[in-house]
């Protein structure tokens, strides 16, 4: 298999990850998170103008997943935690990265679609 159709594949299969982590956020996080690897993974592959942003996504969640991780470890937010709930702030990049993420896994398959794959049978 050439590298463009493991591109497509890998951006069709980012995009939808992140739509179906989108469901439940907090629990589907680690979908988000494999999608926006494989979107970005997908982009760099193929050679994208959009695989920085892509890249910037896939970072953004991962600190944000991370920052969330880490605070369920310690017994969370609020309540009788002793934490604010202003803590919350650190999670900001997560959601941040997730909205990078579906606009450029849209822009990545526009692209795709305008460019056309070669075909293979030539």
């Amino acid at each position: 298999m050439n590298r463009n159709l493991w591109s497509r594949m890998f951006a069709w299969a980012g995009f939808l990850l992140m739509l179906i982590g989108a469901v439940d956020p907090l629990e589907c996080s680690v979908l988000i998170l494999a999608g926006a690897g494989m979107a970005a993974a997908g982009a760099a592959l193929g050679g994208s103008r959009f695989r920085k942003l892509l890249a910037w996504a896939f970072g953004l969640v991962v600190t944000g997943v991370g920052i969330m991780f880490g605070m369920t470890a310690i017994g969370g937010l609020g309540g009788d935690t002793g934490r604010s709930m202003w803590w919350a702030l650190l999670l900001v990049p997560y959601p941040v990265g997730w909205v990078l993420g579906i606009v450029g896994s849209i822009r990545r398959l526009l692209e795709l679609r305008n460019r056309g794959m070669p075909s293979s049978v030539e």
